[in-house]
């Protein structure tokens, strides 16, 4: 009912009020429509509820709205206040939505089914919050390693930085490449009960080969705390992976983003108020697995739950078929980042633990230069796909990925260009630390982190292609070139082998991903000429 702006004449509110009543007796009447229910009023209705309720009492007491009195008028800034206060903020609004979509949930067991709300999202908040998402977790290492060389010195922060890429590295174990393979199971041939299972068995295998590997090395009691506070985060984040993969296989992407982002910031904050507190990078640890196991218990999981279907039972042969179908990617990224992290293990035990410190700062400005690529290319790798299945696009293919080599180029002397100007001046800052006489060394990991992006790239080439198992073996053989060459680099040069010994291997990778490219597209470009020459065209063209 709308607000009444003259006063009523005894007819008049006779009729309001008979409205009034037929409109309250209709009311029940109209039922659920669109989702929606009858219900009392919501904390989020806030002042619409109260004029409401303001002008129902008007109607039934015949007494009409009047216009502002002198007093009122002439304080129109108090009106303002008063509204200012009634109405809440934005922060309490989120809440507010959240908390009754919960309540909806527990209650009506409807949240899994309100897809209209999201039709809105599936684009900018979807991109928006996964960028979020995965520059925090991308951030989170160097930041920490920071706080590390501020609070305990650079020996702790070099111990830290070598315990967390043992972490990262077995990540890629606990995640089994999986995640991909998930997202695109649109018709689910394997229930989310799979995915879990199968999930939960890879974290503990993790968890289990981190152990192990901790034992091999001989660490001491504080090297193996660290080591294992930053595995349980890790093999959280191998745990919150599946259940944010089932958001983004729901078309709920930004709500992945959401918890990885939070669960980063959980993680970190623990982190750092433990370590500032106590000074015990050990206790530090095991407080951001704490952080991180809280943001998967009251958000992550309660995210896919609600958001989501549950899906069908976990079967074995289920589970089983997931392991064996997956090994493959599992394989071509663990061995990829174990080329890429093999200058530290080499470093550890030839070096004192400050030099792993030093070798990761010059590491991040260059994995930076993959992290802008991958925002360009990523993003196209369906509409490339789609160029791929046109056979008379392929030539253009081939153009995109010359272009694309030559962004990459672009971008990497763009980096350099910054590390020359500003890059060391302001890792001096950050770390706290002269990284004056690295400058050098900071320009060769550049060139690498430009080599490595470049890989990647074909790599997901290669993918489109769907001639990935091809390229496995390239890894294996760079590995076996890799480890002699960074062991004497190091041994004879220190740090500097190190920088250099990574240069090496990733372009030893490269050159052999080139030539393993052009073969495959020779082969193709071969086969689709014989299927010409015989008349059976392009159907079938596969890798």
């Amino acid at each position: 009912m709308g607000r009444t702006r003259w006063h009523m004449t005894d007819r008049g509110r006779g009729r309001a009020a008979r409205t009034g009543r037929a409109a309250r007796a209709a009311q029940p009447e109209q039922g659920p429509q669109a989702g929606q229910a009858a219900q009392p009023a919501q904390p989020g209705q806030g002042p619409q509820a109260g004029q409401a309720a303001r002008t129902t009492r008007a109607t039934r007491t015949g007494q009409a709205t009047q216009p502002a009195q002198p007093d009122q008028a002439a304080r129109p800034e108090q009106a303002t206040a008063s509204k200012r206060t009634r109405e809440p903020g934005p922060l309490a609004r989120v809440v507010e939505h959240w908390w009754n979509r919960l309540i909806g949930a527990v209650f009506g067991g409807r949240l899994s089914s309100e897809t209209e709300q999201y039709l809105a999202h599936q684009t900018k908040r979807d991109y928006v919050c996964n960028t979020v998402g995965n520059a925090v977790w991308g951030g989170m290492f160097p930041v920490l390693t920071m706080v590390c060389t501020w609070l305990v010195g650079a020996e702790q922060a070099g111990v830290f930085s070598m315990a967390f890429t043992v972490g990262t590295l077995l990540l890629f174990l606990a995640n089994y490449g999986m995640r991909t393979y998930q997202v695109s199971d649109l018709s689910e041939r394997r229930t989310f009960m799979d995915y879990q299972v199968s999930r939960f068995v890879t974290c503990a295998v993790m968890m289990a080969v981190g152990w192990g590997w901790c034992h091999l090395r001989g660490y001491d009691d504080t090297m193996f705390a660290v080591c294992m506070g930053v595995l349980a985060f890790r093999a959280v984040d191998g745990l919150a992976d599946v259940y944010e993969g089932r958001l983004q296989q729901k078309d709920k992407l930004y709500l992945s983003g959401v918890s990885q982002a939070v669960r980063c910031a959980m993680g970190f904050v623990a982190f750092c108020v433990v370590l500032l507190l106590t000074r015990s990078l050990p206790a530090a640890s095991i407080a951001m697995a704490a952080g991180g196991v809280a943001s998967l218990l009251l958000l992550t999981v309660p995210l896919a739950l609600f958001e989501t279907d549950h899906g069908g039972r976990a079967t074995l042969h289920g589970v089983r078929d997931l392991l064996v179908e997956c090994f493959p990617l599992f394989l071509a990224l663990f061995l990829y980042n174990l080329i890429d992290s093999m200058p530290k293990f080499v470093m550890e035990g030839a070096l004192s633990y400050d030099n792993q410190l030093y070798y990761t700062a010059l590491y991040f400005p260059a994995h930076s230069i993959l992290m802008a690529a991958s925002f360009v290319y990523r993003p196209q790798l369906v509409r490339l796909a789609r160029i791929w299945d046109d056979p008379e696009k392929h030539r253009r293919f081939d153009l995109l990925v010359v272009a694309m080599m030559g962004a990459i180029a672009l971008i990497t002397g763009a980096m350099a260009l910054f590390m020359g100007w500003l890059g060391i001046p302001l890792m001096s800052l950050m770390y706290g630390l002269d990284f004056e006489p690295l400058r050098p060394l900071a320009y060769v990991m550049v060139a690498t982190g430009g080599i490595c992006a470049c890989i990647d790239f074909l790599y997901q080439m290669v993918t489109v292609l769907r001639a990935q198992r091809q390229v496995s073996k390239l890894y294996l053989v760079a590995l076996a070139f890799s480890v002699p060459v960074l062991v004497l680099l190091v041994r004879f040069s220190g740090l500097a082998g190190a920088v250099v010994g990574a240069l090496v291997s990733m372009a030893i990778l490269l050159v052999l991903l080139v030539m393993e490219y052009a073969s495959i597209r020779s082969g193709l470009g071969r086969a689709r000429a014989g299927r010409a020459h015989d008349g059976t065209g392009e159907r079938g063209e596969a890798a």
